[in-house]
């Protein structure tokens, strides 16, 4: 396998047809409540996508390609990913992995600071060659033709492409899907994952007596999004195809779809601004139009939705942010991560902490990853 160089392309006519199309939206009636519990408020929504047409800089391109980027064939399938080296010689491989509704673009805050924690004010001892593979349909990876790429297929994926990068000890890390593939990773690659960081760690509430305060509130948030946050991942899990019908024809529909999850998902107060820019959430909205992948990345649900549940027994570390969509105690943690050597609860973040909160994610991937390298 030989990769290529690769770099991502925003073109003018593309740019111009988002536009054109903002332009003429046809908007529903705004919601009969003062709240977002019908879904993103009219008035946001329109002043989303007046900004997107109109202040945007179209940059996300450009922001991206900083970075070295490449694609390379994997079982038929291009697969895009950056590969950042490290200038310091004894750096530690290290493949982390974006989720639903994510892309390569949120870890653009942690790669620097990874690879080169010298140039960031840390140690150099802590030092990562970073890979970031775009999941199979998302963003600038090819789309299957076919199913099976699911959760476990991607993890093998991923292992050949360490492999072929010259990698054969490596760690892995990842939250939303990336959690799951890093967890799959650890049990395919038994031999050469040192160890898998997780950023959220879906797990069981097990049968504990003595439930605790933060099992008390894990609970609640739970029971809140089953009643109102999962309707998403329904129709993502069972009819994909037609949902991406409107996502894939109307930047508006996609723009609402993503812009919400911000809301849910992000430690905010009451709007998804106050935990990321207007600049990062039209970056994560445009790395799903330009790439038509409303449907391909829905698809992901379809294949593996319960690939969540599986077991992890590869030496693993938990960080808990309290707006995430998941936050489990310890305990219920080792109910699934059954070699749990570092888990930390942490002040501030959420579902997206690449973005939210990266100096402190930069700093629990490199305090587990100490523990294994």
């Amino acid at each position: 396998m030989s990769a290529e160089p690769f770099q991502v392309r925003a073109a003018e006519a593309d740019i111009d047809d988002v536009r054109a199309r903002l332009r003429r939206t046809r908007w529903p009636e705004a919601e009969t409540v003062g709240d977002w519990s019908q879904g993103v408020p009219l008035g946001y929504a329109e002043e989303l996508c007046r900004s997107w047409a109109e202040d945007y800089d179209f940059g996300f391109a450009e922001r991206l390609n900083v970075f070295p980027q490449f694609r390379q064939e994997i079982d038929g399938l291009g697969i895009h990913f950056v590969h950042l080296r490290s200038p310091e010689p004894d750096a530690f491989p290290l493949v982390i992995t974006h989720g639903w509704p994510g892309s390569v673009l949120e870890f653009l805050d942690l790669l620097g600071p990874l690879a080169d924690p010298r140039a960031h004010g840390g140690d150099p001892a802590d030092a990562f060659h970073v890979v970031a593979p775009s999941l199979p349909g998302y963003g600038w990876s090819a789309k299957p033709g076919e199913t099976g790429w699911g959760v476990r297929k991607i993890a093998t994926a991923w292992d050949q492409l360490m492999v072929s990068l010259g990698y054969d000890r490596y760690g892995a890390q990842g939250g939303d899907w990336g959690s799951a593939v890093s967890g799959a990773l650890g049990e395919v690659a038994r031999e050469r994952v040192a160890g898998v960081h997780v950023n959220m760690a879906a797990a069981p509430a097990g049968d504990f007596e003595d439930e605790t305060a933060e099992e008390r509130e894990g609970a609640r948030a739970a029971a809140e999004f089953r009643r109102t946050g999962r309707g998403y991942s329904g129709q993502q899990g069972t009819r994909p195809q037609t949902l991406g019908y409107g996502l894939t024809d109307s930047p508006a529909g996609q723009a609402a779809w993503i812009a919400e999850k911000f809301w849910a998902w992000t430690d905010n107060n009451g709007h998804p601004e106050d935990a990321v820019t207007r600049q990062q959430l039209l970056d994560a909205i445009s790395a799903y139009w330009f790439t038509a992948s409303a449907t391909s990345s829905a698809r992901l649900y379809w294949e593996s939705y319960r690939s969540f549940g599986d077991l992890v027994t590869a030496p693993s570390g938990i960080s808990v942010y309290p707006r995430d969509i998941v936050r489990p105690s310890r305990r219920q943690a080792e109910l699934k991560y059954t070699d749990l050597r570092w888990f930390e609860r942490l002040p501030r973040g959420g579902h997206f902490a690449a973005m939210e909160q990266p100096a402190s994610l930069v700093e629990q991937i490199r305090g587990f990853f100490r523990l294994v390298r």
